[in-house]
């Protein structure tokens, strides 16, 4: 009898470990269910080895995981975990599968939140989106929408947050129909992404207006076309009224890349591109600007939030409490 007593005392003890070990959420996650226009919100609880799927929504969303498992790391806002990148593993889900998260068309809202933690701040870095580049720089076989990247430095984001939104899927090109070699049109904040620093990051398009949000805060930023080497004059003229198109917000006006079978099977072979998260398909590979860091939490709406709303959903993430 003495012995069985033990037995279960040792149980209960290990029981009482295991949760005080939990992993415990910082932030409220209510606040993002609750926000109108939410598509999919994904907090990353489950373990390496399943699909991480949006808990609110319109539907379960599953990422799959491609080029291994991506590791569960202790501390997260809303499910006391997050995914941990190193560079060579991301999510996925195929086009086939996007439902809602296919946001397109020339009147098409879109807006994006993530709450990340970068340990190597790479040139190109992904969060997130529906974006496949091609080959390289002139390939106007691309075929992108909506996506949250990082540092690109070409048109004046260093290490910036630079959300874009693409009309065409392959390069920019001008009012008179000649191309960039990229495609150009992102916003990009006045804050630097930090590495080993949690943030949160947003951007919103209501289809007119790119507007990028560091840790809550739309920072306004006027174009200075030498800087931020954008003196072409499709950024300096070709803008509202015959204006610049700006910084931050970035007038870009033409809607969202809407991918045709009969109209693009011949220009753009590859058909229509996949919803990844820490990766895209960029310069020939899928691998070259993949992200080193956590996601603690990542969600898409299929409208332009307010500045407010924007705001609220920093604010439930509370990432001074973060690890």
């Amino acid at each position: 009898m003495t012995s069985v007593r033990v037995l279960i005392a040792f149980a209960i003890f290990s029981l009482s470990l295991i949760a005080t070990n939990a992993a415990e959420p910082t932030g409220d996650a209510s606040v993002v269910e609750k926000t109108p226009g939410l598509v999919a919100f994904w907090t990353f609880g489950e373990e390496p080895g399943n699909p991480r799927a949006s808990v609110a929504g319109d539907a379960p969303h599953p990422l799959a995981e491609e080029g291994g498992a991506v590791a569960r790391a202790d501390g997260g806002p809303y499910s006391g975990y997050s995914a941990q990148f190193l560079g060579r593993q991301y999510f996925r889900i195929l086009h086939d599968q996007l439902g809602k998260l296919d946001i397109h068309g020339k009147d098409a809202q879109v807006s994006m939140f993530a709450v990340v933690r970068l340990e190597e701040m790479k040139k190109g870095v992904t969060i997130a989106g529906i974006w496949n580049e091609g080959e390289g720089k002139g390939d106007d076989r691309g075929v992108r929408q909506y996506a949250m990247l990082l540092n690109m430095p070409t048109y004046g984001g260093p290490r910036q947050l630079t959300p874009h939104i693409s009309a065409e899927g392959g390069v920019t090109r001008r009012a008179d129909g000649s191309p960039f070699p990229w495609c150009c049109d992102y916003a990009a904040s006045i804050s630097q992404v930090p590495e080993k620093e949690w943030v949160t990051l947003g951007f919103t398009y209501d289809g007119k207006y790119i507007r990028a949000y560091f840790n809550g805060v739309l920072e306004e930023r006027e174009l200075d076309a030498k800087k931020d080497k954008r003196e072409d004059r499709y950024f300096t003229t070709e803008g509202p009224d015959g204006g610049d198109r700006g910084m931050n917000p970035y007038y870009h006006g033409r809607g969202i890349f809407t991918y045709d079978v009969e109209k693009h099977k011949e220009m753009k072979p590859s058909g229509p591109a996949d919803f990844t998260v820490g990766a895209r398909y960029a310069v020939g590979s899928i691998f070259s600007e993949t992200l080193k860091g956590k996601i603690g939490g990542l969600a898409v709406f299929d409208r332009a939030l307010s500045d407010e709303e924007m705001k609220k959903l920093h604010d439930s993430a509370n990432i001074k409490e973060l690890p």
